[in-house]
């Protein structure tokens, strides 16, 4: 058995398949955001058609213009980041995704201009955008239009407006999808139910899912959920980009929990349209709001001096939006005794993790690596996707250990901890703070923070010891305070 190290770094290939087989007629995608589009991506070198049930009325698939957030994506209006891992895998799907990117707008962060706060105080090193590749920053409604124009430039791929209702199941094996055509999720379910035939069914449904009680209709078991609370809100809004205010092209903001330190992170990215596009969050009772006032306030107090200088100085376009995250959360499928053949999750319909760190997307095509994975091993599509769920959870347990383990440090958040957690968060703590000054364990940490290789590979023994060696040597003011956190 390959260890979870090796089998990320496999899911993290670039390479496309040699001679993918079709190996399934009809495979239905039920929701048409990243995850959802990745995944129609693979299957349609798998699959004789492919049908994307959306339930936003997102207009001609194709048009990459007007790049606007959709309803069913709630978050979309805030600062997303592209980690370079999912950069490399819409690039591997998707060949000249970048260069149309850029092409259309989407900005490439120059190295000088991308900072790293932490207390307040610029780390020498930032973390690595650019690691085996340049690196991508835009808006989330300007990265799915270009996906969703890709994909529906491919001849077995159709995209239906309409609402998922359930599943048919027979025989232990899924045969179709009911959904309501053509209906808004605002308007509830009013038109009469069709089914669309599947012989493979993809829930990418987001953290909305109700996959868990279609399954409990037929008799079957849910996935167990398993819920961190973050009880975070951020707030985001849209500026002019302006030289003469800063030459900031990606900034990362972090206050970490000590005493007399209140936890917060902001972000600062420029996008397609000469925009920038900057984000502050808070936890628990410290929620920034829609008021404008209360935006800048933040900005300048809470923040780095470019917060403030943009947010006072700058010209803001159209109005602060918020967002409001309750918890990180995860579905365990791969815990499944009973699961229907001819279904697999993806996307945050699996786990959805705190936004801030910008696993989404990273994930979400790790996902679609793990399917294609799946479907080029001959697989046996009358029995369920065991192989393709053992190897989400090594992606789904990366980022969740990732996440979870900054998240509880956080004063509200009691656990659950899982076990050698004291141990995991010295460890970590350790290697982020002398990651500062050092570039080589820089490097290592930014292979791990943006998804190109799995928590694992900082703990081994060579890394360890060059982090204890370096924070011997370590001096100076600056994030020292972070050192003091407490661990329960």
């Amino acid at each position: 058995m390959l260890s979870p190290s090796r089998v990320f770094a496999e899911l993290s290939e670039t390479g496309r398949p040699d001679a993918p087989r079709r190996v399934m007629g009809r495979a239905v995608v039920l929701g048409g955001s990243m995850a959802g589009l990745l995944a129609a991506r693979v299957l349609s070198d798998h699959a004789d058609q492919v049908v994307i049930i959306e339930r936003d009325d997102i207009g001609p698939a194709a048009d990459t213009t007007g790049f606007e957030p959709r309803p069913g994506v709630p978050q979309g209006s805030h600062v997303h980041a592209l980690l370079p891992s999912g950069q490399l895998q819409l690039e591997r799907w998707f060949p000249g995704f970048a260069d149309e990117a850029v092409a259309t707008g989407a900005v490439v962060p120059d190295h000088a201009a991308v900072r790293h706060y932490v207390n307040g105080t610029q780390r020498r090193y930032a973390n690595d955008l650019t690691i085996r590749g340049r690196a991508l920053s835009a808006t989330r409604p300007f990265l799915e239009g270009l996906v969703r124009a890709r994909v529906a430039q491919l001849a077995n791929v159709h995209i239906v407006h309409g609402q998922a209702a359930g599943l048919a199941i027979t025989g232990g094996k899924v045969t179709g999808v009911r959904h309501h055509p053509g209906t808004s999720p605002d308007a509830g379910a009013t038109g009469v139910p069709q089914t669309e035939q599947a012989d493979f069914v993809v829930d990418a449904m987001g953290r909305s899912s109700r996959l868990g009680g279609w399954l409990a209709e037929h008799g079957l078991p849910s996935p167990p959920v398993r819920r961190m609370p973050i009880k975070l809100t951020y707030a985001t809004a849209l500026f002019r980009r302006d030289p003469q205010i800063s030459d900031i092209d990606v900034a990362f903001a972090q206050a970490l929990p000590a005493p007399g330190c209140v936890a917060r992170i902001g972000g600062i990215t420029a996008v397609e349209d000469d925009r920038w596009i900057m984000l502050v969050a808070g936890y628990d009772k410290d929620r920034p709001s829609r008021e404008r006032a209360d935006f800048v306030s933040r900005c300048r107090r809470d923040f780095p001096a470019v917060f403030g200088d943009i947010a006072e100085r700058g010209e803001m376009l159209g109005d602060v939006v918020t967002y409001h995250q309750a918890d990180s959360r995860r579905r365990d499928f791969h815990a499944l005794d009973r699961l229907p053949a001819g279904l697999i999750a993806v996307g945050d319909a699996v786990a959805s993790f705190n936004p801030v760190y910008g696993q989404g997307m990273a994930a979400a095509s790790l996902h679609a690596s793990a399917l294609s994975a799946y479907l080029c091993r001959d697989p046996r599509l009358g029995e369920p996707a065991a192989d393709y769920f053992a190897m989400v959870r090594v992606v789904v347990d990366a980022a969740w250990q990732t996440s979870t383990t900054a998240d509880l440090a956080l004063p509200h958040v009691d656990g659950p901890y899982p076990p050698g957690y004291r141990l995991v968060a010295g460890l970590a703590n350790l290697i982020f703070m002398t990651s500062a000054d050092d570039r080589e364990l820089n490097r290592r940490l930014s292979m791990v923070t943006t998804m190109l290789a799995h928590p694992n590979t900082l703990a081994r023994p060579n890394v360890l010891i060059h982090a204890a060696l370096a924070r011997l040597k370590r001096r100076g003011p600056g994030v020292a305070s972070a050192d003091r956190q407490e661990l329960p």
